[in-house]
């Protein structure tokens, strides 16, 4: 039975959030769409809405799925990508990071270019495409 995941794409024009994960485990060191496991018991929005409660000391206001891609590590895992509404408080306001050592927000076109993690590079295309068309 795969397992799964889910991303939150948290998007301002051209730019997404992303967060450079702590330098520990397999993906250690590397970029990614913020998310994580999805625990029994729950759907994936509670999901996204846990892990960014972790992970980032904040409330997130989840939307549509916009990508889903399956990929391997530890056995079949399937990725969803949906939509977020993150906080902004003014440009002094910093998220409380756990899992991560930093966070910002990148050009779409950008994070082709950066170490990202493989599973969140299969969903790429299809959240490049969402940012690009105006969130549509």
């Amino acid at each position: 039975m795969a397992k799964n995941s889910v991303a939150g794409i948290a998007v301002h024009g051209r730019m997404v959030l992303i967060a450079h994960r702590n330098p520990v485990g397999q993906m250690g060191g590397r970029w990614e769409f913020p998310g994580g496991k999805v625990d029994e018991g729950e759907d994936d929005l509670m999901a996204l809405v846990r892990e960014f409660r972790e992970e980032f000391g904040i409330k997130v206001k989840p939307g549509l799925k916009i990508a889903e891609a399956e990929f391997e590590h530890n056995g079949k895992n399937i990725l969803h990508a949906y939509t977020v509404k993150v906080p902004h408080r003014g440009k002094f306001f910093r998220y409380r990071l756990t899992e991560h050592t930093e966070y910002r927000w990148a050009d779409i076109d950008e994070i082709a270019g950066l170490n990202f993690v493989d599973s969140d590079m299969s969903i790429y295309p299809s959240v490049r495409e969402y940012v690009l068309n105006g969130g549509k």
